[in-house]
């Protein structure tokens, strides 16, 4: 009765008790191989380091390789993967990872003599020129709610970070005066 209400039912069974599988696959290479044609499939061989994660055995037939993992992004990222997917440190590393790339990416074009451009990589030029800043207000939109919100944390760490830098100049003083 399910059956014929359920769009999609059976799509979990055994590949023999599927109702769709005569049409999805050759029937007999699914019946006589128990329907693991996953070893069958040609395989990419890897030329830069892949990270797989815990929960899988093997890597999988076809796998990107635009971003390996390198510099500190890598090691935090290679820590990750330590970590299975299910953990909050896996996705948390990851994402501290890309926010690490960030900085190392910006720190090396700098030394190359390419240094970013964040007005206009961001199209902030659109946003003044076309109104979109403007847009912004008296609609009720999640993100200027949180402005308060962040600018408070700003000045938080802003003043938190002068304080540290002014404690250690005071210290370094103090040290030179009893020395002199």
């Amino acid at each position: 009765m399910l059956r014929s209400t359920v769009k999609g039912w059976g799509a979990d069974l055994e590949l023999r008790n599927r109702p769709g599988v005569p049409r999805e696959i050759n029937r007999e290479s699914v019946l006589t191989s128990g329907g693991d044609d996953y070893d069958k499939i040609p395989r990419q061989t890897p030329r830069v380091e892949i990270l797989v994660s815990t929960e899988h055995k093997k890597l999988t037939p076809v796998f990107g390789t635009a971003c390996p993992p390198k510099g500190l992004s890598g090691v935090v990222r290679r820590l990750a993967f330590r970590f299975s997917e299910g953990k909050k440190a896996h996705w948390m590393l990851l994402l501290f990872a890309d926010r690490v790339d960030v900085v190392e990416s910006a720190v090396s074009g700098m030394l190359r003599g390419h240094s970013h451009n964040p007005f206009k990589e961001m199209g902030l030029r659109a946003e003044f020129r076309k109104g979109g800043f403007f847009s912004r207000f008296g609609h009720g939109r999640a993100d200027t709610k949180r402005w308060a919100q962040q600018s408070l944390l700003l000045a938080t760490v802003g003043g938190a970070a002068v304080l540290l830098y002014r404690s250690r100049h005071n210290k370094n003083d103090q040290e030179r005066l009893r020395s002199a």
